[in-house]
């Protein structure tokens, strides 16, 4: 069965794993000394839940437990270790956590599955160091190429290509990554990072469709000129034409009448950065998501021609580098159906929701039957130090996801049942 012991004893252990002197919270940046330590002690606990494991060229770890029918497509399940800076303890690890629990809890139960399972750790799924999220999962579907590796860096510079080899890894045969046997289902169990399941006072939420994110970078090129000595009429200021971006994708987002809409900019670096020179040189870092892809379309058309608009007026140019666009999906109603008659069966308190942020989960449902657990988060704080889950939602999400792949396990089991 499952055990909160040896739960709560795995989430005090990964709390470790941080780069210290980065802030409070968690920070376990991607392929970071810190994200590494967290993943080598979670393989220590797949193997010790009885796994054989194998990782890829992107460095994603794929623990094995082998079924009474090997030929059989597997059930994947899992979730991602690494962290945004000061983060918090229970975005990803909730979901990989309970993951390798519920084999281990097999394990102890001697419980037989026919179909193959495998334990999955999915790399870089934040986008905090290189501005694209999901990558484990991306180079696991084939979406990721030499040539993004390359283009795809930190503040400091560093490529992802050299990330994954500064690890050993195998970033010039990334193709090797793409993970191409059948699979008969996908599972992720994470924590909401909403405030909709504590408000409705529900302990589980059955996720119906992921939104996705348009992100992109906007450099702006403006003149940086002497703060005293160049009058106000003269100027090309590229941080007040960035104010009026930034204010313009608030407006535009807010504006949709779509709902699921939201539009953000989270980034801003501004070169010299000096108190007594106008800024020069500004680049903003712009997030546009939904889980309407046509609205999604709709407000980044907008944003672009805002741009347009604001840096023409200020004479000032731009660039635009287009980090990501991705495709927003729903799950499947046999999956939304099967969870929700068990959550009956068992007495869950259960509801239905879309899911405002993005998961590695979005780039499995066009490969196979996906289905996505929440739990509350305390107050919806999520990307914060201050994130908490109360240890009853997550054993009860972990003995939910161990029936649900017990169930599915079986070779008599269908979708059409």
């Amino acid at each position: 069965m499952i055990s909160q012991d040896r739960l709560a004893k795995h989430f005090a252990a990964m709390k470790n794993f941080s780069t210290p002197n980065c802030g409070a919270g968690i920070n376990r940046l991607a392929f970071s000394d810190s994200d590494w330590q967290g993943r080598d002690y979670l393989i220590s606990l797949m193997q010790d839940a009885g796994l054989a494991i194998r990782t890829d060229a992107f460095g994603n770890v794929i623990g094995r437990r082998e079924g009474s029918s090997p030929a059989l497509p597997a059930i994947m399940f899992g979730s991602h270790g690494d962290s945004v800076p000061s983060g918090g303890n229970y975005d990803g690890v909730v979901g990989i956590l309970c993951a390798i629990e519920a084999v281990k809890s097999m394990q102890e139960d001697g419980f037989q599955n026919e179909h193959p399972l495998e334990v999955v750790l999915f790399m870089s799924e934040e986008s905090s160091r290189f501005g694209s999220a999901t990558l484990g999962s991306k180079a696991m579907r084939g979406e990721l190429t030499v040539k993004d590796l390359q283009r795809l860096t930190d503040k400091n510079g560093t490529t992802l290509y050299e990330a994954l080899k500064s690890r050993a890894l195998d970033p010039d045969h990334i193709e090797k990554a793409t993970y191409k046997d059948p699979l008969k289902a996908f599972f992720e169990v994470h924590i909401e990072q909403g405030k909709v399941l504590e408000h409705e006072k529900k302990s589980l939420g059955i996720v119906t469709g992921i939104a996705a994110p348009t992100r992109f970078k906007v450099y702006l090129h403006g003149s940086a000129d002497h703060s005293g000595a160049t009058p106000m009429t003269l100027r090309s200021d590229g941080l007040c034409a960035a104010a009026e971006i930034i204010l313009q994708v608030e407006k535009l987002a807010a504006a949709q009448t779509s709902p699921g809409i939201v539009g953000t900019v989270g980034v801003i670096r501004i070169h010299p950065g000096a108190m007594n020179v106008i800024p020069g040189e500004v680049e903003l870092g712009i997030d546009i998501r939904s889980i309407s892809a046509a609205a999604k379309a709709e407000v980044t058309a907008k944003v672009l021609d805002s741009i347009d608009t604001i840096t023409a007026a200020r004479s000032i140019t731009y660039d635009i580098e287009k980090l990501s666009d991705e495709i927003p999906v729903s799950m499947k109603p046999e999956m939304i159906c099967f969870f929700e008659k068990l959550c009956r069966q068992q007495n869950r308190s259960f509801m239905t929701l879309p899911s405002g942020a993005g998961h590695d989960a979005m780039h499995w449902a066009s490969y196979t039957h996906t289905g996505m657990l929440f739990i509350p988060c305390k107050d919806g704080i999520s990307h914060n130090p201050a994130e908490s889950a109360k240890i009853e939602d997550i054993i009860l999400v972990a003995e939910l996801l161990e029936e649900s792949v017990k169930m599915v396990s079986k070779k008599e089991f269908t979708w059409n049942a």
